[in-house]
């Protein structure tokens, strides 16, 4: 054997023991328990063992990183626009659970608020973005008012954003016969946001601050005060409060719970609200009326109110910014160009101030119009005395047409009548006394009499409408008889 052969198989001997040695260490490995359990475990895997091997160590490949989120670019859709901004702490409790579901059952309703909220939510989400607080907020006037500028509560509270008379006016939220601005969509988020943002800084808490939105900053403090007091927490979920601001997170929870899933919002076919301004604002030196505003606009005059809920009359008055959908800005101001060139007037109402002696019934004709629309077009409700001086809106002499009232809100949701003098109740002849039988009421005593229900309390200074058998009532008149002359001159302000 030549000594070349010699080696070629000495070599080829120790080659197959170390392809041994390795497969050894390698099932060692595969049974060993994992590394970050072994102390010292980085520096013994690279050790050699005694033969001088290397271990084999297999290598997970390493998991797709995410993609890089360009924060600066905006994204095409609010909603996504919006995720990016929640930064309110998180709660989960039973009444949020509750709400989601509730939420989750009723697509219909969520349908509807993100419907109407699609006019408003970027011009909030802008304003909100602007100073830096929590993107939440932007789900608030759902919880509020689901999203309707018109909702008036039974507090007396309106808008979007559901301010009270004096909170309204306390942030310089003009309410008059004109206008209740509590309604305006620009003005209203300002003043809220200013709002939401001064009970914050008093408390350092947004859950508290939504507690004081809701039940009143000076009501959450004593309750804070009263847990500290008592040595308690004075977390928002820790204090006792009424029922309806116990529910107020949870509801703006679920709402953020809901909407920060894409593929809820998916399964529920709740469209997406484009990220691109909905409405801007145009502002003129005259009169105009709400219906003509419209029509300039190529719009139906539903859908012009809808962007201006604020106007209490059919009129805007002048300078009075008004909210155009930005892709008519151009065909408005075209238009009305168009239109001021023709010499045609802006508005076809005027104002007249009742003098000495006015009465609707003489009014209302004199400006070819009925008293119900004079009633209706000046907000006048029920029995009150027009006091001279006092300012009316009547139909003008230029192709007025007093019948359309296009542009009016609900009577019910115009915020304030018109500050007219209060009604002077008249003077009732107490002449004689009626002793109550059993099975009569008030009502039908003062029937019998010719008097109104309000006349037999008043003269008989009773709060209830209930009556006791064998109680003694003044009463206005001897016999069963016609309206008296007082009677007589209400019914004629009825009419």
């Amino acid at each position: 054997m030549t000594p070349r052969i010699a080696f070629a198989i000495v070599l080829a001997f120790a080659c197959g023991a170390a392809s041994s040695d390795e497969s050894a260490n390698l099932a060692s490995i595969s049974q060993a328990p994992p590394a970050s359990s072994l102390p010292q475990a980085g520096a013994a895997a690279w050790r050699l063992d005694p033969d001088g091997v290397l271990p084999v160590i297999e290598l997970a490949a390493p998991t797709q990183l995410p993609e890089t989120i360009d924060l600066t670019a905006q994204p095409e859709e609010i909603f996504h626009r919006m995720r990016q901004g929640f930064s309110m702490p998180n709660i989960n409790n039973s009444l949020v659970l509750h709400h989601q579901q509730w939420y989750l059952n009723h697509p219909e309703s969520l349908r509807r608020m993100v419907e109407r909220s699609s006019r408003y939510l970027h011009h909030i989400v802008e304003e909100i973005e602007k100073r830096g607080m929590p993107m939440e907020l932007a789900l608030l006037p759902m919880v509020e008012s689901a999203y309707n500028p018109t909702a008036y509560s039974r507090s007396h509270a309106s808008g979007l954003w559901q301010f009270v008379p004096a909170t309204g006016k306390q942030y310089k939220l003009e309410q008059n016969w004109w206008v209740d601005a509590r309604r305006d969509i620009v003005a209203s988020t300002a003043a809220a946001l200013d709002y939401l943002q001064y009970i914050y800084d008093l408390h350092g808490d947004w859950h508290l601050a939504l507690a004081s939105y809701n039940w009143g900053e000076g009501a959450v403090g004593k309750a804070i005060n009263k847990n500290r007091a008592n040595g308690l927490p004075t977390d928002y979920l820790s204090l006792t409060m009424p029922e309806e601001t116990r529910h107020y997170v949870p509801k703006l929870q679920a709402l953020k719970n809901v909407f920060s899933n894409p593929n809820i919002l998916a399964n529920l076919n709740i469209r997406g609200v484009p990220n691109r301004p909905y409405f801007t604002t145009v502002t003129r030196t005259a009169n105009i009326d709400v219906k003509l505003a419209a029509q300039l606009a190529e719009m139906p005059v539903k859908d012009f109110v809808a962007l201006n809920p604020a106007h209490n009359r059919p009129v805007i008055k002048s300078e009075t910014p008004m909210v155009i959908p930005a892709d008519k800005v151009d065909t408005f101001i075209s238009n009305l160009e168009a239109h001021e060139e023709s010499e045609k007037p802006l508005s076809s109402w005027q104002a007249y101030t009742l003098r000495a002696g006015d009465r609707l019934e003489e009014v209302a004709p004199r400006f070819g119009m009925t008293v119900a629309n004079l009633k209706a077009v000046n907000g006048i409700n029920g029995r009150i005395r027009l006091a001279p001086g006092l300012t009316l809106l009547v139909a003008g002499q230029e192709g007025a047409d007093p019948a359309d009232l296009a542009g009016l809100p609900e009577p019910s949701l115009v915020a304030e009548q018109p500050r007219l003098a209060p009604p002077e109740p008249a003077p009732v002849a107490v002449t004689r006394t009626h002793t109550v039988q059993k099975g009569e009421t008030l009502l039908k005593v003062a029937q019998h009499y010719g008097m109104t229900l309000a006349e037999l309390k008043q003269i008989n200074k009773l709060r209830s409408d209930h009556v006791t058998p064998g109680s003694r009532l003044a009463v206005a008149a001897p016999e069963p008889s016609k309206p008296t002359s007082a009677g007589r001159a209400l019914a004629e302000v009825d009419s």
